[in-house]
């Protein structure tokens, strides 16, 4: 019977741990359900973009106040979890404080007192941002695309690390005073719980801290592996995969659109004055199917576009510096990545019920992102511009367009005529192209 908690403890890490590997197994699925797209260029030049953005926070700091409470959660959840390490190996063996011994006494009091500052950084931080998000009417955070799930999902995440670090406190508060009693090894430092829950608990009976701080202890556990496997029903993903987005970013200069393949080979052959156009296909090309061009559903995006669907923090910047938005139009860049993870959970959850893909009459196009959407874009490039984790909606958005144009030939009248002009004139506008240079006359 003494080993009944270290087996219970042991149960829950496996089932924690295992539940969150199945969950990120499922999303890697879904991500390869696009296209491969090869981002292993330049490598070190992506390590360097990774380590300044993901990890070092670059592009969150542009907004000073929201970027440094950002920092003090960021820093201080990943840090004080480090803890985690600790508990496993306590959980596993019914140790006690097992670094202390590692570490020595005097490292470990820094080592924790380090964890509790970090830890009244982070409450700092999350009682802003509640407040902020729900009564200080930041327009981004209180438009009409975050209503109802997403909303409770960002409050939700403030509430479960809020709780989680008072569990943190509560269990060095019960433990400092139990040490001063002498009934524990007097290991680490707490500066915040000594300060002020020591004097709140030097009231409390031996036995009842004893329950606190395993109480405690178990809370941050098990919040810990709640926290761990909610992250793939939340937004909060961007923890994880910030780090592969920004890695697998587009390094090119913003406003450089990639050419298709196909489109590409037959301009170089109408080209060519050597070429045959009419001789017949190398051998297997005949039986290769054409590419779509765009794309109409998840499967026609690249495996890039569905990682940054995935990894959308909803934080709204992109929205909030979009010109068609800011002039009141329909489109919204961080709808559209959040509509693009829509349509591929649900994807998912067909290919789970089927074991395979089943036609479902739906489509990205239509179902999910309008045509009024996309054609209000500007394609100006401040989405991606002002992105904290380098995702790029406007790429979701042009290749939907390149569909609607060469594959449905659906542009607005405005834009074909302007084609039209182009394909007869090489000119944008309805003249001949003898008169191009009439301008200069004047």
């Amino acid at each position: 019977m003494q080993y009944i908690d270290n087996i219970i403890f042991l149960i829950l890490l496996v089932a924690g741990f295992g539940l969150f590997a199945k969950s990120l197994q499922k999303i890697y699925r879904n991500i390869r359900l696009g296209h491969e797209i090869n981002r292993n260029d330049r490598k070190s030049e992506r390590w360097s973009t990774m380590a300044r953005v993901a990890m070092g926070q670059s592009k969150m700091v542009k907004r000073p106040i929201a970027g440094i409470l950002h920092l003090f959660v960021y820093v201080g959840f990943i840090i004080i979890n480090i803890e985690l390490i600790e508990i496993i190996v306590d959980g596993v063996f019914g140790t006690h404080r097992f670094l202390a011994t590692v570490l020595g006494n005097g490292f470990y009091s820094f080592f924790t007192a380090t964890l509790e500052i970090l830890a009244i950084l982070v409450v700092i931080g999350v009682v802003v941002f509640f407040i902020r998000r729900n009564f200080y009417g930041v327009k981004r955070l209180t438009m009409k695309e975050l209503f109802g799930w997403p909303k409770q999902d960002a409050n939700w995440i403030l509430i479960i690390e809020f709780a989680l670090m008072m569990a943190f406190f509560k269990m060095n508060g019960a433990e400092w005073v139990l040490q001063q009693r002498g009934l524990l090894p007097a290991h680490g430092s707490f500066p915040i719980s000594a300060t002020v829950l020591g004097p709140l608990f030097s009231g409390f009976s031996d036995g009842f801290l004893f329950f606190i701080e395993k109480g405690a202890w178990w809370f941050h556990f098990v919040g810990i592996l709640f926290f761990m496997n909610y992250l793939y029903y939340s937004k909060h993903l961007h923890i994880i995969l910030a780090f592969p987005s920004t890695w697998y970013a587009n390094l090119n200069k913003k406003g450089k659109f990639n050419n298709l393949e196909s489109v590409t080979k037959e301009i170089r052959l109408m080209m060519d004055p050597n070429a045959d156009p009419y001789a017949a296909p190398a051998e297997g090309e005949a039986e290769a199917v054409p590419s779509k061009f765009g794309a109409e559903d998840i499967f026609d995006l690249n495996q890039v576009q569905l990682l940054n669907a995935y990894s959308c923090t909803e934080c709204g910047r992109c929205t909030s510096v979009c010109p068609a938005n800011i002039t009141g139009k329909k489109l919204s860049p961080r709808l559209i990545l959040m509509k693009t993870r829509d349509r591929l959970e649900e994807v998912g959850r067909n290919i789970d019920k089927n074991g395979k893909f089943v036609d479902d009459g739906k489509k990205l196009l239509n179902d999910y992102i309008t045509k009024e959407e996309l054609w209000a874009c500007t394609t100006c490039n401040a989405c991606t511009e002002a992105c904290p984790v380098l995702l790029d909606p406007l790429s979701i958005i042009f290749e939907m367009r390149r569909f609607l144009v060469m594959e449905q030939s659906a542009a607005p009248q405005e834009l074909n005529l302007m084609m039209t002009n182009v394909e007869n004139n090489a000119a944008p506008w309805q003249y001949n192209q003898a008169d191009r240079l009439n301008w200069a006359n004047d």
